[in-house]
């Protein structure tokens, strides 16, 4: 067997779900290189492994396993005080942006905490405690509820984070902040609470630029003397989702020239039925489309709620986020029995939507419709799964994290033109025969890992470079085999490891 062999058969291994701890924690050794590192950060991992990569003296294995979101975040605690910044800031970080999940897993509470109230970043001094809480906020692993329970946190230190988001904090949240016992809370909430005074909101304004701007003209209390100069300038898109102008900029928005415009405030819930008439008549179609939804948003959740919606298309792989109590159920409910395909749609998006709806809108005449109930309902069925799956490839990965995602009778799926539709075939444990030969690697190696593989079709496919990774993770190998395998492999790389950086 060739040396060209060993870096699939350890990468093969490191994957192999039947593979026990003994051999898994043989690939945590600095001798694994990149396959101990991506098995560290890229699967479910026994106890007994998780401990060892927990207390590894290499912080690159530690750090690996910061971003591991397929092992209970629970065990991932004793990172959250680890002696290196890198690794504390790779866990409130989660996942990289570019390779973040659409549902992205909350941290616990407890880690929260931690990572919140740290006086320092770390015994390294490679990142200070304000990075790694920046890291934290831009992953989306905190939770609504954490959020929402900041403001009476016993914690200084986090009600202090809770004045981040006032706009969102309720008015007696709000009030209590400002007359909170700590000094450092009441400072802080005095800074935060400018966004709805107008007076100070226009006296800031100066010091923000072009980039600025936009965020306060669509989320803060604004003068009429800034509604005016938005007018004036052209700056009013951002109006057009603020709560908090006056009845007649409303009035403005809907008789905007620029049909976007127009067709942005037909959903503001604060729309005066005049107005909603009138917009219903528009000579555009997307702006009919926005009035004629009216008085359905009746609330401002209800509005974002069909945002999110609206224009996004059928590949749309926005990230999923947890509902948060608005709209209601039976908002949602109502939106699931429209003629409107919009409203439909919406409805697809909420996982509370009751099991006879979800069955009702897995077999509507809107795709968008089954895609959005396949992607976010946990009762989709998983025919509706697998149909998305082979017909909208953008959708893929996420699928694929489903529990309900099918893995068994997928035999007429093996001459599928699509390569990624024949590997997710392959792999199919109840083919009598998988498709060893296809020209395809990606379908090679799922077939090489298929279980219904006999010993001696497995023991040829190890030799084969085209084939041994798959091999390697095929859980009907023994794990004496893994073991002699890794024997193999590490005892060559021990005079030359591999470099971790």
């Amino acid at each position: 067997m060739s040396d060209s062999l060993h870096e699939p058969w350890l990468r093969g291994i490191a994957f192999n779900p039947a593979a026990p701890s003994d051999v898994l924690i043989r690939l945590v050794d600095s001798a694994a290189g990149e396959a101990g590192l991506l098995m560290c950060g890229g699967r479910d991992l026994p106890d007994a492994v998780i401990d060892a990569a927990l207390n590894h003296p290499d912080r690159v294995i530690r750090r690996a396993l910061a971003q591991n979101r397929h092992i209970d975040p629970e065990r991932l605690a004793p990172l959250a005080t680890d002696p290196s910044g890198i690794v504390r800031g790779w866990l409130a970080g989660g996942a990289p942006a570019h390779l973040r999940p659409r549902w992205v897993r909350p941290l616990p509470d407890d880690i929260l905490v931690t990572l919140l109230t740290a006086r320092d970043g770390g015994e390294d001094g490679t990142l200070t405690a304000n990075e790694i809480v920046g890291e934290l906020i831009s992953s989306r692993q905190i939770p609504l509820s954490f959020h929402r329970f900041m403001a009476e946190h016993e914690h200084p230190e986090l009600r202090e984070c809770a004045t981040w988001n006032w706009r969102s904090l309720t008015a007696a949240q709000r009030e209590a902040l400002l007359a909170d016992p700590d000094p450092a809370v009441r400072k802080a909430a005095q800074e935060r609470s400018w966004v709805l005074d107008p007076e100070r909101v226009e006296a800031r304004l100066p010091s923000y630029g072009s980039r600025g701007k936009p965020s306060v003209f669509g989320g803060c209390a604004l003068s009429p003397a800034v509604v005016d100069q938005c007018f004036a300038d052209g700056t009013v898109h951002p109006l057009t989702w603020n709560p908090h102008i006056p009845a007649d900029a409303v009035a403005r928005l809907a008789r905007h020239p620029v049909a976007k415009i127009r067709e942005l405030a037909a959903a503001r819930p604060d729309l005066g039925p005049d107005l909603v008439a009138e917009l219903r008549e528009d000579p555009d179609e997307d702006v009919r489309l926005r009035a004629r939804l009216h008085p359905f948003p009746r609330t401002w959740a209800e509005y974002w709620a069909i945002d999110a919606v609206i224009g996004h298309g059928p590949d749309c792989i926005c990230p999923i986020t947890e509902p948060t109590g608005e709209p209601s159920p039976d908002w949602f409910t109502a939106c699931a029995a429209s003629e409107e395909p919009v409203l439909r749609r919406v409805a697809a998006r909420f996982p509370g939507l009751p099991a006879e709806l979800a069955a009702t809108l897995a077999q509507d005449d809107d795709e968008e419709v089954r895609i959005r109930l396949a992607c976010h309902h946990p009762l989709a069925p998983p025919h509706l799964l697998l149909d998305v799956f082979v017909t909208r490839p953008a959708h893929r990965p996420h699928l694929l994290t489903l529990p309900a995602f099918p893995r068994t009778g997928l035999a007429h799926l093996i001459g599928h033109p699509d390569p990624a539709v024949r590997a997710l075939a392959a792999a199919d444990p109840t083919l009598p025969e998988p498709p060893i030969e296809d020209p395809d690697e990606s379908v090679r190696q799922a077939a090489a890992a298929n279980p219904s593989l006999t010993p001696q079709a497995l023991q040829a496919l190890l030799a084969d470079p085209r084939t041994a990774q798959g091999a390697a993770a095929n859980p009907s190998l023994p794990a004496p085999r893994m073991h002699a395998l890794l024997d193999r492999c590490l005892n060559d790389a021990a005079t030359s490891p591999p470099g971790r950086h």
